[in-house]
C-alpha cells in the first residue's frame, strides 16, 4: 500500500526516486462536538491519504509517511481531551521532519495532507521557509477546502458540521454517534460566524466555546450530513488532487531548472 514504514531499509533507495511524492497526513486531537471522536482529523487525513494513494499512487509515485497526530488546537482547548502544540513547537516539528526527510529519503516532493483547518496559516508560511532552506518541493492539501462546502448547508460549515460529519459517516461510521446528530442546533448567530471566522479583511482569535459561534462545540449543522455526501466529497477531493499533484511535479521541474 505504498507505506514508507513498511519498507525495509535496503528497499528505500530502490523504490523511491527524487520525483516520488511523499504524503504526510497531519491531524489533530480535539473536540468535534458530542457526536464525533477526538481523532476525527486524524481519521480524515489518513483515510484521504489512503484514497489518494489507491487512485493516484502509481500515476504520481505516491508514498505515505507516518501521521503527525497533534496540531494547533487552541480554539478548542476548553474541551476535555483536546491536545494542542504551541506554534513554536509545531513549526519546529514540521521543519525537523522535513530536514529528516531530505536526509533519509531520496524523494524530494512532499504533500502535507492536512486534516485540521487550524494548522493552515502556519503551514502556508512554513512552506516558504522549507523552500528556501531545504532541497524539498512541498505543498499542503486541505481536503475539506479542496472539495468545497457541502451543498444544501444552510449555516456556515466550520467545525463538526455537515462536511466533517459526512466524511466520518463515509470513512468510519461506527465512530459517529448518529443519535446525537439529531439534537444538534445551528449557530445562534450565523452572521457572527461570517464576521469572526470568514471575513478576509480581519482576523480574530475565535473559539468554539463562544456561544455566538457554536453550540456544543459545533459550528455548522451536522443534520445535513450523510454517508452519500461524504463519499461524493472523497471523490471530489481525489479528482481535484490530481491537478494539485501535477502542479507539484511541475514546480519541481521549474525549481530544478532555476537552480542550474
Amino acid at each position: 500500500m505504498r507505506l514508507i514504514g513498511e519498507l525495509a531499509f535496503p528497499e528505500v533507495s530502490g523504490k523511491l526516486k527524487a520525483t516520488s511524492i511523499l504524503c504526510l497526513p497531519l491531524g489533530a486531537v480535539e473536540q468535534h462536538g458530542p457526536h464525533l471522536p477526538l481523532d476525527t482529523d486524524i481519521v480524515v487525513a489518513e483515510d484521504i491519504t489512503r484514497a489518494l494513494i489507491a487512485r493516484l499512487g502509481e500515476e504520481f509515485d505516491l508514498w505515505q509517511l507516518p501521521t503527525l497526530p497533534i496540531g494547533l488546537s487552541r480554539e478548542h482547548d476548553w474541551a476535555p481531551g483536546t491536545l494542542s502544540l504551541s506554534i513554536a513547537t509545531f513549526a519546529a516539528l514540521i521543519k525537523e521532519v522535513a530536514r529528516e526527510i531530505t536526509r533519509a529519503l531520496p524523494a524530494r516532493n512532499l504533500a502535507f495532507i492536512n486534516g485540521h483547518g487550524g494548522n493552515r496559516g502556519i503551514l502556508e508560511n512554513l512552506l516558504r521557509e522549507l523552500a528556501s532552506e531545504l532541497p524539498l518541493n512541498a505543498c499542503v492539501i486541505h481536503p475539506l477546502a479542496l472539495c468545497g462546502s457541502p451543498s444544501g448547508a444552510h449555516t456556515p460549515d466550520v467545525h463538526g458540521g455537515a462536511g466533517e460529519t459526512s466524511l466520518m459517516l463515509a470513512l468510519a461510521p461506527d465512530r459517529v454517534c448518529s443519535e446525537l446528530i439529531t439534537r444538534a442546533a445551528p449557530p445562534a448567530h450565523p452572521g457572527t460566524v461570517a464576521a469572526l471566522v470568514f471575513d478576509p479583511g480581519v482576523s480574530f482569535p475565535w473559539r468554539t466555546d463562544d456561544p455566538r459561534l457554536a453550540q456544543t462545540g459545533i459550528i455548522g449543522d451536522p443534520r445535513a450530513a450523510s454517508a452519500e455526501r461524504g463519499r461524493a466529497m472523497i471523490e471530489t477531493i481525489v479528482q481535484n488532487a490530481r491537478g494539485v499533484l501535477a502542479l507539484l511535479r511541475e514546480n519541481q521541474a521549474v525549481t530544478q531548472r532555476s537552480a542550474r
